[in-house]
């Protein structure tokens, strides 16, 4: 006999732990020291969130990126929506993992979702601002502000599926029969 069903009580401990991911890459695109943009060809240029760098080998010469306005409101909009999304991790590990409280899914989606718009709104003036700062050759964008965008994906994701799964409450506190796709008779 074959039988596949959802289990809807993973999802307990599955969004926490991708929210935790989400932490973790949001901390790493932010504390990256390495650049989230480099020069293409001649790797004589990179800049981070925080600062750019312009040399070789090991002579570099770095200047805080902090001096311009729109650098600042990058680092203001990242660590603001880190906060946001520790706040909502910590919320989540108790509305799921220590109690099932399924009213407060709902919020911890919002708090996703309005962390979203400040990650969201700096990972692209970051790239816009950058690009009218700097006019020579052809940059690339690292892995680090690719894990600022994992984060930030990860997130809406797991803003759905907050929101959502009050509609499942039955299933979470595992009141309501389990739901096959496919029964042999």
């Amino acid at each position: 006999m074959f039988r596949c069903g959802i289990a809807y009580p993973r999802c307990r401990w599955i969004l926490p732990l991708l929210l935790l991911f989400a932490v973790i890459f949001d901390i790493i695109a932010i504390a990256a020291q390495s650049g989230w943009v480099e020069d293409e060809n001649a790797k004589s240029h990179y800049a981070s969130m925080w600062e750019q760098c312009r040399g070789r080998n090991n002579n570099w010469t770095c200047t805080s990126l902090l001096e311009f306005p729109w650098a600042q409101v990058v680092v203001a909009l990242m660590i603001i929506g880190l906060i946001i999304l520790i706040v909502a991790f910590i919320i989540s590990c108790v509305a799921l993992c220590c109690t099932l409280n399924i009213p407060i899914l709902p919020f911890i989606g919002l708090l996703l979702f309005i962390a979203v718009i400040f990650q969201i709104i700096a990972l692209i003036i970051y790239p816009v601002k950058f690009n009218e700062l700097i006019f020579e050759g052809r940059y690339d964008y690292t892995w680090a502000y690719g894990f600022g965008w994992g984060a930030t994906i990860l997130m809406i994701g797991c803003g759905v599926l907050f929101c959502c799964l009050r509609r499942y409450e039955d299933y979470l506190t595992g009141l309501e029969k389990t739901k096959y796709i496919y029964q042999s008779s």
